[in-house]
């Protein structure tokens, strides 16, 4: 009985040190980029040896791979917790608003949109593009009931609203206007959300 304890605690531990690797890699991500991080640049972000982060995670590929599943992971989780009372595009609205904060906050490195080796990577790792293909037909889903309810264009093709709001999530007017513009990051997240559902009008 003496010895479970101790193995709770010791899982516990290398749990959270996982945890701060994997928040370390999305930091370094978002700072560097896929191509010049390095697994050295984690480890000392994290405080810990290279050979200590290896025994978390084997690869480059397989700790950016395991960064970006956390974060699918999270928008999945976000949209699971939203009032079923909301419309569609409240949802959609809801969810695009969580995503900008992350990002404002540094924690959402969109790396599939920037890097084509990024991409090849991720589309051999089957638990990423599992998340992938089930966070896209729950917004799918979204979108044609926005449109069967009048909140979205009927006659647009449902991809053609699909894909534009996922380049809202990467939208480089994001960075330029936490760099530049000196705005607070509620106001950037206000006029985003403004400008992708109602346009320029």
């Amino acid at each position: 009985m003496s010895i479970l304890p101790r193995l709770s605690f010791k899982n516990q531990a290398f749990k959270l040190r996982e945890h701060a690797i994997l928040d370390a890699a999305t930091a370094v991500l978002s700072q560097k980029g896929y191509d010049l991080m390095t697994m050295d640049d984690v480890a000392g972000a994290v405080g810990i040896s290279k050979p200590s982060l290896y025994k978390h995670f084997k690869s480059k590929e397989e700790l950016v791979g395991e960064a970006l599943i956390r974060l699918l992971d999270g928008a999945l989780d976000y949209v699971a917790g939203l009032d079923s009372a909301l419309s569609p595009l409240q949802k959609l609205s809801s969810l695009l608003e969580w995503a900008l904060r992350v990002r404002l906050d540094g924690g959402l490195p969109f790396l599939p949109s920037t890097s084509p080796h990024v991409r090849e990577m991720l589309m051999r790792n089957v638990k990423y593009m599992l998340r992938v293909m089930k966070l896209n037909r729950q917004l799918e889903a979204l979108v044609k009931q926005g449109q069967q309810q009048g909140q979205l264009n009927h006659e647009l093709p449902p991809d053609v609203i699909l894909f534009s709001y996922y380049a809202r999530t990467c939208d480089p007017a994001v960075e330029f206007l936490q760099k530049y513009s000196k705005m607070p990051a509620d106001d950037i997240v206000r006029h985003m959300l403004k400008v992708s559902f109602e346009g320029f009008r």
